[in-house]
């Protein structure tokens, strides 16, 4: 994903009261390789149900 793409995504996370961070994990073969969770700051936060999203799945939650 490009950089400013993810910064976007971010900035949105937080207008709504979450946490955009990147899973790092190396292992290019590991499932959860190149993913993002979502996490609330506040504890009346919705957070989505699943766990780890690809920045798509973070861009539609967000933008719904």
């Amino acid at each position: 994903m490009i950089k400013v793409h993810e910064i976007t995504l971010r900035r949105m996370a937080q207008r709504q009261g979450l946490r955009l961070s990147k899973i790092r994990r190396m292992d290019r073969r590991a499932i959860d390789y190149g993913r993002y969770r979502l996490m609330a700051e506040h504890p009346a936060a919705p957070v989505p149900p699943g766990g780890e999203l690809t920045a798509e799945e973070v861009e539609m939650y967000l933008t719904r």
